[in-house]
């Protein structure tokens, strides 16, 4: 058995699944503007669901999980959870 070691700089990371992969993530209004700097001002205390890109992109927010699935898988986007 093989005991190298391969080191991926942190671009190739954050490019690991890119237009593949999303991820599903649980997030509260406060913390929306971070995420996605351009939406609107959003009432304070929503539990709300982003879809981010592999790469951290922000897709779509919603108040509903089932909807950020439906939509990454809508586009071709396994998804993973983040909590």
């Amino acid at each position: 058995m093989n005991s190298e070691r391969v080191t991926m700089t942190a671009e190739s990371l954050a490019g690991l699944g890119a237009g593949a992969i999303a991820y599903v993530r649980p997030v509260r209004s406060e913390e929306v503007k971070t995420l996605f700097p351009n939406v609107p001002p959003i009432a304070p205390g929503l539990a709300l669901w982003a879809l981010l890109g592999a790469d951290g992109t922000p897709i779509m927010l919603s108040d509903s999980r089932e909807a950020v699935v439906l939509n990454a898988h809508e586009n071709d986007l396994e998804t993973v959870s983040l909590h």
